[in-house]
């Protein structure tokens, strides 16, 4: 069945007949897939509901790893640090809005189970934005913390008073947020009451003029009464911050008891002695006796201590319990992940580092655990295994790869080929309940299906066939080269491969020169022959023969049945399969390098004569012509460029020509179907004329230089009209599509990420890129990413690409991962973190109603909306630009909500009270607090649990605003009412403004009186 479909696309050269060019309309150059981690990985986040781990790099992309095999590349416009906020839509891959700030963004969070999110900028601003779900737009609330407001009146310079940490306090979130400035201030700032009733931190720390910001932070504490800080000379402070008494109702006029302006204690792990800077905090909930504190440190080189995890709870004694863990370069980002994926297995959580070069390793947490406190016991329990996150293929590295693809037999596959996929493919992340035995993956009918088949060779002589029709790569076979003696595995790298599935003819070459000649069976890779178990179950017979040098090059010629074998020391050898036999070996000497990269047989006719041709291409892209049949040179001299270069691609493309006068076919002429010799390098593109190339005559028809750059690899492809396109990729993942003879340039495009350096002489290389002959690239780097490219504007030709890519399932139900009434043991040990967390114990009993409110989200969201929907501060002319609601609607007066007090204003400047914006802005204040309280009112009277409690403070409260009581159901009267007293005030307002515009216009003329009279009495004195 495998081989049916490939025949017809095998034997079909690019290009035969008359050379088309592809067209631009044509091309549409993009990466179909993405599978791994990028490089360039430098921050980590989770999601914990959807089990889904974000992957940021420097370049601007975003990698998402969701549940059942799940990925999902999404690329920003702008690849540097900006003042932008971007919404994406994960299901389409689409970027759906962004949102410009005015200041550089330093901080960023979500309310979590809300539409909510807390900006904080390099200025010390806070914006509030919410986020349309219906239109997927981003919308700034009018509620907003300015840096005069939270941090005060401020000398410092700018850069440090940026906001580091917005942390919604937890069982608090609607009601209180913590904001860390990064000088070190630390504010608990009262949503409602639009202020900070607590502050702590800040300059008060300095001991000795010594210069410390804040670099991380984190809660401790599931009620948020504790929070850690880590600062940028090393040192870790404790914080106390007082929880709420009751998270369902605040009584109006609250204030809180402000405490010392001191740590609560501090944590010496050894960082300040090295001056290693604090660069992530993480705290873990562990049921009260095994909580703890996971500590990253930033530095520039491994260090022994860089990464620990102190154990933090109630029970800990007097010396601090902690675990180094060995790695061997930096961390740059840690994040605690759930990794069960069956539901009846109990969960399972890793600690997933992101380190310096990269790569990701994760511990098993649970062990991380035991760790801890088998060490309170002074025992000496056993380390944590590092395990590297890796593509799940080989194990050894790909040295050669061959793509091979059927894109017009496109398979749609069927939902239960997928659910088997998903069950048995080896997860990237790590698991506790998936198979890894890729081999049996052939096993169900959806991989009889193959319609894209990727062949490498890797370093320990192992040859693996893979099914590439999804884009997930299966192995489907695997063969392990024999030594001759033993016939153990050879150990010896494979440098080259050449597959005919017309003929079902496999010949590779190794290291050591031993050409290996396959023969497959005739059900090779049919659905019977791959449920057999063995590494060799696909050969039917193998044929070796040696030959001098590594081999470096191998192509096939189908009418003779010869293979022509290229190695590194300029030996060209044809063998006959049949015996094998080798026919003829020359040797082709180069001043520069002697290495054979490229073989093609070919036909050329000469005054009416045919000879067979076998054209040599050398690695400084010199090419020599010998006959394919006994090996004798056509000419002494051989074409190449002016200066040498590295070699990247040569191919040989059909064209057409005239005939000359006599009806024959002259050198001028050359064939009637004249031959074009396609050469790429490193440094330019040339396109020879094939019949003066044998003769050894350089005729150049077609010639493109790379001015400033060197191309890194080139290949040429073409689409189902065999109409042809040269690409080529450059450093950065730029990528050119030029066109076929002529080299115009088609399309230009830069892929992030995909980069490739054609170092295959260098054994320290880990890349492998191939391509097949209608535009699929494959790029693989080393184990950890594999690039999918398409350059043709068509449909995909992987097969579950959709259902791979959904990363999000939609709303899925809040799984029991929150603490929810944590338990706290009754047995007590006194210690140094004894009051660390003993306030847990005291409010366990207050918190446990509120956690079990089925509806507490929504009641949090509904809080947030009506706080944030009221203007609290007045907005500057950029930031009411983002605000939807209509700026009369923004800055009106409800003559309803305005409270105006008798009280005449003390302290303040005349001229100043009389300024209008500030009268506005104090109006506006007003009806904010006015509103709010009305709203909690409201909201108090509609409880009947809390009705005979609150009643007395809401007629009190109602009273003191101009309300009647409760009791009083006279809607409209309480409406006159109300009218009639708000008038009399603003009557008031109108004189006492009268009486001082008065006042002032009198001090106006008394100034310029003693102004004229002091003018007078100078020229006198």
């Amino acid at each position: 069945m495998f081989v049916k479909k490939f025949v017809e696309k095998a034997v079909k050269k690019p290009g035969g007949g008359n050379i088309n060019s592809i067209k631009a309309s044509e091309l549409n150059p993009r990466v179909a897939f993405h599978y791994g981690i990028p490089s360039g990985s430098i921050k980590l986040a989770y999601d914990s509901i959807q089990k889904i781990l974000a992957i940021s790099t420097k370049d601007g992309r975003i990698k998402l790893l969701g549940k059942d095999i799940t990925q999902a590349l999404l690329q920003s416009n702008d690849a540097v640090p900006s003042k932008f906020m971007q919404v994406w839509d994960i299901e389409r891959k689409q970027l759906c809005d962004v949102f410009i700030l005015k200041e550089d963004i330093t901080s960023f969070t979500v309310v979590q189970q809300t539409s909510y999110a807390y900006i904080g900028d390099s200025g010390g601003n806070i914006s509030v934005l919410k986020l349309d779900l219906a239109k997927y737009h981003l919308v700034q609330m009018n509620y907003r913390i300015p840096l005069s407001a939270s941090h005060g009146n401020t000398t410092e310079v700018a850069d440090d008073n940026a906001v580091l940490f917005i942390m919604p306090q937890p069982m608090a979130e609607s009601q209180r947020v913590l904001i860390i400035f990064r000088d070190g201030l630390i504010v608990l700032w009262g949503l409602e009451e639009c202020k900070g009733i607590l502050v702590m931190g800040g300059n008060m720390l300095s001991l000795s003029n010594e210069t410390k910001k804040v670099t991380s932070s984190c809660w401790a504490c599931p009620f948020g009464s504790k929070v850690v800080v880590g600062y940028s000379n090393g040192e870790v402070y404790l914080w106390s911050v007082p929880p709420l008494s009751n998270p369902g109702a605040i009584s109006a006029n609250r204030e809180l008891t402000l405490p010392q302006n001191v740590p609560l204690c501090k944590l010496n792990l050894g960082y300040k002695m090295d001056k290693i800077p604090i660069l992530s905090l993480k705290w873990v909930y562990g049921n009260g006796k095994s909580s703890r504190l996971y500590v990253n440190g930033a530095s520039n080189s491994a260090s022994s201590n860089l990464f620990q995890i102190v154990l933090l709870n109630e029970q800990t004694t007097s010396r601090t319990i902690k675990l180094v863990l060995p790695l061997l370069e930096p961390s740059l980002d840690m994040e605690v992940i759930s990794s069960n994926y069956d539901q009846s297995k109990q969960k399972q959580d890793s600690l997933l580092l992101l380190l310096k070069s990269g790569r990701l390793c994760f511990y098993d947490d649970s062990v991380i655990e035991k760790y801890l406190m088998q060490s309170q016991s002074r025992s000496a329990p056993s380390l944590p295994k590092q395990v590297m996150v890796k593509l799940p293929f080989a194990d050894s590295g790909i040295t050669i790869a061959k793509f091979v693809t059927d894109g017009s037999n496109f398979i749609s596959g069927m939902d239960e080929d997928y659910d088997l996929l998903v069950k048995h493919f080896p997860p990237l992340l790590p698991s506790d309940s998936r198979a890894k035995d890729q081999l049996n993956l052939a096993r169900f009918s959806g991989y009889a299906k193959i319609t894209n088949l990727y062949i490498t060779g890797h370093s320990d002589g192992t040859i693996n066939f893979w099914d590439l029709s999804s884009p997930l790569l299966l192995r489907i076979s695997s063969i392990q080269q024999q030594s001759e003696d033993d016939h153990s595995l050879s150990g010896i790298p494979v440098t080259a491969l050449y597959f005919d599935i017309s003929s079902q003819n496999f010949v590779t070459g190794d290291q050591s020169g031993t050409v290996r000649i396959f023969k497959f069976k005739p059900e090779s890779f049919s659905l019977q022959a791959s449920t057999k178990k063995g590494s060799n179950n696909i050969v039917q017979s193998v044929k070796l023969v040696k030959v001098n040098g590594v081999v470096l090059s191998i192509n096939l010629s189908i009418h003779s049945k010869h293979i022509a074998v290229g190695s590194d020391q300029g030996y060209v050898s044809v063998i006959n399969m049949e015996g094998p036999t080798i026919l003829f070996q020359i040797r082709i000497m180069n001043e520069v390098c002697n290495d054979v990269v490229s073989l093609h047989f070919e036909t050329c006719s000469f005054h009416g004569f045919e000879k067979k041709v076998l054209l040599v291409g050398m690695k400084d892209s010199s090419v020599v012509a010998v006959e394919s049949d006994t090996g004798n040179t056509f000419s002494t001299t051989s074409v190449r460029p002016k200066k040498p270069a590295r070699v990247l691609f040569m191919q040989v493309l059909d064209a057409s020509s005239s005939l000359d006068s006599s009806g024959g076919y002259s050198v001028e002429d050359a064939s009637p179907k004249q031959s074009l010799l396609l050469l790429c390098n490193e440094k330019a593109v040339y396109v020879y004329s094939l019949i003066h190339a044998v003769q050894g005559i350089k005729r150049v028809l077609h010639k493109k230089k790379f001015h400033g750059t060197t191309c890194c690899w080139a290949s040429a492809f073409n689409n189902h009209d065999s109409e042809v396109a040269l690409a080529l990729l450059f450093p950065g993942g730029k990528i050119d599509i030029r066109s076929l003879p002529e080299l115009s340039l088609l399309k230009e495009v830069s892929i992030r990420g995909f980069a490739f350096q054609n170092l295959k002489s260098d054994s320290s290389s880990d890349s492998s890129l191939s391509s097949s002959s209608d535009g699929e690239i494959i790029l693989i780097h080393g184990n950890q990413e594999l690039f999918l490219l398409s350059l043709l504007l068509r449909k995909e030709i992987y097969r579950f690409l959709d259902p791979i890519s959904q990363v999000y399932k939609g709303v899925m139900a809040i799984e029991e991962e929150t603490v929810t009434g944590p338990i706290i043991q009754k047995e007590k040990k006194k210690g140094i973190f004894n009051s660390v967390l003993k306030d847990i114990k005291a409010n366990k009993a207050k918190y446990a109603s509120e956690t079990e409110v089925p509806n507490s989200t929504a009641n949090i969201a509904d809080e947030l909306s009506n706080i944030f929907s009221i203007p609290n501060f007045p907005l500057d002319k950029e930031t009411r630009e983002h605000v939807v609601a209509d700026e009369k609607d923004a800055v009106e007066l409800n003559i309803d909500d305005i409270d105006i007090e008798d009280e005449n204003p003390k302290g303040h400047n005349t001229i100043a009270v009389l300024n209008k914006k500030k009268l506005t802005s104090k109006f506006l204040a007003i009806k904010g607090k006015l509103k709010q309280k009305m709203i909690r009112n409201e909201k108090g009277s509609a409880k009947p649990a809390h009705e005979d409690e609150n009643g007395d403070t809401v007629d009190q409260i109602k009273k003191k605003y101009g309300f009647s009581s409760s009791g009083d159901s006279s809607v409209a009267k309480l409406t006159e009412n109300k009218l009639h007293e708000n008038i009399t005030k603003l009557k008031g307002i109108n004189i006492r403004a009268t009486e001082m515009q008065g006042t002032a216009q009198s001090f106006s003329a008394m100034a310029k009186d003693v102004l004229r009279t002091a003018e007078r009495d100078k020229p006198n004195s």
